[in-house]
């Protein structure tokens, strides 16, 4: 009997070791972005057209986000604020002009060194922290090679993809993206500067007009100059922005975008492998689904819409494997993994193949249209079985922005040094509350406070008040097609006075303006906003020159997407090879590093 009563007192104390074990262990994070998804895009999300089972899937194994915010409608200052938990302009990425994401590789700005990732604050508890896919918050400051604001940087211990993002300009015959109207002026002025080179030597030959060899040599010297500021950073864009980088190394320039797909799939999926028994962070950054779109040929022409739904219904895919990698590495009911968009469809990019960008559902606007929902409003799914309930759906607004507290909460971190704008999730992700601690969100168009929501306490109703909104062309349209894209400075907005109002709770197209006869808050409702942006602004520093008053580290937040932040400059260009011949081909069948 009392052998029997030692046995059992031992099997208890042992495996209550495990438990504890198994409690104490930290839990893994699989965070997946889509670049330019839009909402409508996903079957969960609405569509009946586009298959995306293992999405859906996601959905229906975790919790699903209806109301999930990303604090800016474009690919920098959005990803800005998603590592950081701080909207973008706290960061100096928020535009005051018609540039609004860094549009060089080998330019100045980007994140800058002294802001905290929540993959900094990861890895100092201990983490291995990857990314692979996307980065585009910039590379070097002063010299090639300083790696200033390279992922390796921030907070991540193995980087390998874009170190940029995808343009047109990555894929011949897709036209050009960059400064496309500064490039066309430019190549005028070289034909120009060729044509006067040409007139002078005619003339001089043919002996009209008496013209000195030092006005030749000048005219061929601005010439030469015009054709190189034209030729050298435009017309070989392909090689100086689309490029592929393992940590520091780049080891593919240009990149082959019809491989790309299955070799950030392959190294994601290894980087769990190699990681799966100690705690880790993986940020797969997918260049899916922003133009050029491209396809592998297992799905090509395969979806009910075009080249587009190819593209989304192959991200579907690259999840399902995702999934599937942790799954059968028996890693599920200590993970928690992530599926959202840096921000809304772009809904003005078409051609004779058709929408070349995502659907935003019943909301209104896009990619770059400031505050209206279509451009912010993005998928938000996270399943971590046994810890998150399967199949709950949350209305409540949230952001990006909570990735950061919510992944340094649950890895036992610090508090931050520096003032967040994000809310831990998992109150609400576990059902404790079904709301958020964001009773304000702020919108912003570059710089610039465009939009404000309001979720009053006690009611449903989510207020969202509008200060100016971008003027679509041409006149009725949906969006800025005109222009390709909308700005958010001068002429290019209109500013209301009062501001629009809508109620999103009743009105989540944002097609029906609330007035003081139809709403009986309405004064309520501009008197809160307007004193709530009063606090969120005293929160800011008043110029990209002062320091964040919040952080004991704090250093002058200058502008990152200013002029001279962003324009190319050689001996910042990342480069395989000896520049300016820069070139290599990766070898895939090489082993994982």
């Amino acid at each position: 009997m009392r052998l029997c009563l030692l046995a059992l007192l031992l099997l208890l104390a042992t495996g209550s070791d495990v438990t504890a074990s198994e409690e104490d262990r930290k839990p893994n994070f699989v965070l997946m972005m889509v670049d330019d998804l839009g909402i409508g895009d996903i079957g969960c999300y609405g569509n009946d057209t586009i298959r995306t089972p293992n999405i859906d899937r996601l959905a229906a194994e975790g919790v699903k986000l209806t109301q999930h915010i990303a604090a800016a409608p474009l690919c920098t200052p959005s990803r800005a604020a998603f590592y950081t938990g701080r909207y973008a302009l706290r960061s100096g990425l928020g535009s005051t002009g018609r540039v609004q994401v860094l549009l060089f590789l080998g330019g100045s700005g980007g994140l800058p060194p002294t802001e905290t990732t929540f993959a900094k604050r990861l890895q100092e508890q201990g983490y291995t922290t990857g990314l692979v896919g996307k980065w585009h918050l910039g590379v070097n400051c002063e010299l090639r090679g300083d790696h200033c604001h390279h992922p390796n940087t921030h907070g991540f211990s193995y980087f390998y993809g874009l170190p940029f993002t995808l343009f047109n300009d990555c894929r011949p015959g897709e036209g050009k993206d960059v400064l496309a109207d500064l490039q066309n002026t430019l190549w005028q002025l070289t034909l120009l500067g060729a044509l006067a080179l040409l007139s002078l030597v005619c003339v001089r030959v043919c002996g009209l007009l008496e013209v000195s060899v030092s006005v030749i040599v000048a005219v061929t010297c601005l010439s030469l100059l015009a054709f190189s500021v034209w030729f050298v950073p435009f017309e070989l864009l392909m090689t100086w922005n689309c490029i592929i980088m393992r940590n520091q190394e780049v080891v593919e320039q240009p990149m082959d975008l019809d491989t790309l797909s299955q070799r950030l799939l392959g190294e994601a999926q290894g980087f769990i492998e190699r990681n799966a028994d100690r705690p880790f962070l993986l940020f797969l950054s997918l260049a899916h689904v922003h133009t050029p779109l491209f396809s592998s040929p297992g799905f090509a022409g395969k979806s009910r819409h075009g080249l587009y739904g190819d593209n989304v219904e192959e991200v579907d895919y690259m999840i399902g494997r995702m999934t599937e990698t942790v799954d059968r590495l028996g890693l599920a009911n200590n993970t928690m993994m992530y599926f959202t968009s840096d921000h809304g469809g772009y809904i003005e990019d078409a051609d004779e193949r058709g929408q070349k960008g995502g659907w935003n559902g019943i909301y209104k606007g896009g990619k770059a249209m400031g505050g209206w929902e279509g451009g912010i409003r993005v998928p938000g799914i996270f399943r971590w079985p046994g810890r998150l309930p399967a199949g709950r759906v949350f209305d409540t607004p949230t952001s990006l922005m909570d990735l950061y507290p919510t992944l340094t909460h649950l890895a036992n971190a610090t508090h931050s040094d520096r003032l967040l704008d994000g809310y831990d999730l998992m109150p609400v992700l576990e059902g404790r509350t079904e709301r958020s601690q964001h009773e304000f969100m702020f919108h912003y168009c570059g710089a610039y406070l465009n939009a404000v929501r309001w979720h009053p306490p006690a009611s449903e109703s989510v207020y969202k008040v509008h200060f100016f909104t971008p003027n679509f062309s041409p006149p009725g349209a949906g969006g800025c097609y005109d222009t390709k894209i909308c700005f958010c400075h001068g002429s290019h907005v209109t500013h209301h006075s009062p501001p629009i109002v809508f109620d999103l709770h009743t009105d989540p197209s944002e097609s029906s303006p609330l007035t003081p006869d139809t709403e009986p808050r309405y004064q309520e409702v501009l008197q809160q906003t307007a004193r709530a942006v009063e606090q969120h602004r005293a929160t800011l520093t008043h110029s990209h020159t002062q320091p964040d008053t919040h952080s004991p580290h704090s250093e002058p937040v200058l502008n990152q997407l200013s002029w001279e932040k962003i324009l190319w400059r050689p001996w910042l260009q990342p480069c395989c090879g000896i520049f300016p011949f820069c070139g290599c081909k990766e070898n895939t069948t090489s082993t994982l590093a």
